[in-house]
């Protein structure tokens, strides 16, 4: 499905990170994948085949790391995620336009109508929360991800940001994610430390499709409050983009759509000032 959503997209080439088998029991299906993705006749396909297994955290940032040393900027999808028609032509477009604009970090196609403020009229909008399914960015906005998410969690912290901003399951996010080697909230306390945006679209242009899988990264027991509704194709390119601020709403929305009626408040407040 991965593989259909971005030849439906007409991505122009692909740069491949395969993992290896976590032991002998999956050699014969990561052997399987990387053979299906050697078939790729639609455009030019670039296989990195691990022999030994990294795991998430690790290979998506060796990966970032590896693609970003070569070219300014790119878009990463993971093999659990389907884009919908259109979707790789606004985000590239998104990437031109904000290339040399540093308040903005990254761009994606996921939003979720839990977190997608109202009255948006068609139109992209900036949230201050990082995002990690189908997302892009710059080699200039990719830095200090090397970095344990909870060393750059405490420097929100000492620099007086709220580091429950988003909602109060980042700090444990950050707490799991050496631990469970994840990368992704690494990438939001980036984002908060240094104040930066994330453009997401008015609706989602892409779904995770493993939502029964048990063993997926992503499962836990609520996660299926989180499925979107059937996706769409992508909105039309804009013909002006938004200037970079964050949307008032974006954290008190975050903040009720994780349970936390507090920090929903809270967060209300403090957009309005």
């Amino acid at each position: 499905m991965t593989l259909d959503g971005l030849r439906v997209n007409q991505v122009p080439s692909l740069i491949v990170f395969s993992d290896g088998p976590r032991g002998d029991a999956d050699a014969a299906a990561v052997a399987k994948v990387r053979a299906v993705l050697r078939a790729v006749t639609w455009c030019p396909v670039e296989v990195h085949e691990h022999r030994t297994n990294l795991g998430l955290g690790r290979s998506v940032r060796r990966g970032v790391n590896e693609v970003l040393a070569r070219h300014p900027a790119a878009i990463f999808v993971e093999e659990d995620l389907v884009c919908a028609p259109g979707a790789y032509s606004y985000l590239s477009a998104a990437l031109d336009h904000y290339a040399a604009d540093e308040r903005v970090l990254s761009v994606t196609g996921w939003t979720h109508p839990l977190i997608t403020p109202a009255g948006l009229g068609g139109q992209p909008y900036f949230d201050g929360k990082a995002e990690c399914w189908v997302w892009g960015t710059w080699r200039r906005a990719w830095t200090e991800m090397d970095r344990p998410a909870t060393e750059l969690m405490r420097e929100c912290s000492e620099r007086g940001l709220d580091i429950r901003r988003y909602g109060s399951d980042l700090p444990k996010l950050a707490a799991e994610a050496g631990p469970r080697n994840l990368w992704a909230a690494g990438w939001m306390y980036r984002h908060l430390l240094t104040g930066g945006l994330c453009l997401r679209p008015p609706h989602s242009l892409c779904e995770h499709y493993g939502w029964d899988d048990r063993a997926t990264t992503n499962a836990s027991p609520d996660v299926l409050i989180w499925r979107n509704p059937p996706i769409r194709p992508s909105p039309a390119i804009p013909t002006a983009w938004p200037e970079p601020a964050e949307h008032p709403e974006c954290a008190r929305l975050w903040c009720a759509a994780v349970g936390d009626p507090e920090l929903s408040a809270g967060a209300a407040r403090g957009a309005s000032i």
